[in-house]
């Protein structure tokens, strides 16, 4: 097995106990933060597999309502994000499930407030490492290593391109893209890492554009 770097031996600068079931845990929760925009009121957590049976030994839970409030795996305030969440007012419920799935460090996180709501799945594969694998009952593959777009749109003929050249306009280069319709000629999504992160001024540009449903991003 090869390794890119020292990084993906020793794992993360994180809070322990566990780069999988905590750094992992904590990126899981934060880039449900990013993709659902801003602070959910509140978050419910099904955990599968090893998450379900080590969760409180591992600090699962607390690793992944830390990245709910948007703290970064070496953030002292995990080990207090329990209590953080309470001054900030969200609730939140953790359930163990025993239901198969496909990796056993795997968390399903449902977050919303009083306008909408969103679920996403993520898998800790080690390291400090995750990939989310669905959003929204969509099947995707990002790993949260690099910035991303994740554009919703109507599946018709032209969508892809356009969002293409908007980032051709701005001189962003994709480094890599997915898109995925749960059935032809209805909502689809597009899932696009690229190699710097993209400014307001671009996804108020996309928001623009014929089809698009809506728009998020994930920051480097």
């Amino acid at each position: 097995m090869k390794f890119k770097s020292v990084f993906d031996i020793i794992g993360p600068v994180m809070i322990g106990p566990s780069s999988s079931h905590t750094a992992g845990a904590a990126r899981i929760g934060r880039v449900a933060r990013d993709l659902f925009g801003r602070q959910p009121d509140w978050a419910k957590v099904h955990l599968y597999g090893s998450f379900a049976e080590t969760y409180k030994g591992h600090s699962t839970d607390v690793a992944i309502i830390g990245g709910l409030l948007d703290y970064d795996t070496f953030d002292e305030r995990i080990k207090t994000s329990f209590e953080e969440a309470e001054k900030v007012g969200m609730s939140f419920e953790f359930i163990p499930e025993i239901g198969h799935v496909d990796h056993p460090n795997t968390a399903r996180i449902v977050i919303g407030d009083k306008d909408s709501e969103m679920s996403m799945m993520g898998i800790s594969i080690g390291g400090g490492k995750i990939e989310i694998t669905e959003l929204n009952g969509f099947p995707l593959r990002l790993s949260g290593n690099h910035p991303a777009i994740l554009v919703v749109h109507e599946d018709r003929s032209g969508c892809i391109a356009n969002v293409a050249n908007c980032l051709y306009k701005y001189d962003i280069n994709i480094g890599h893209m997915e898109v995925s319709r749960k059935e032809k000629g209805h909502m689809a999504l597009m899932v696009i890492e690229v190699d710097q992160n993209v400014d307001r001024e671009v996804m108020d540009e996309l928001r623009k554009l014929p089809n698009i449903t809506q728009v998020t991003r994930i920051a480097d």
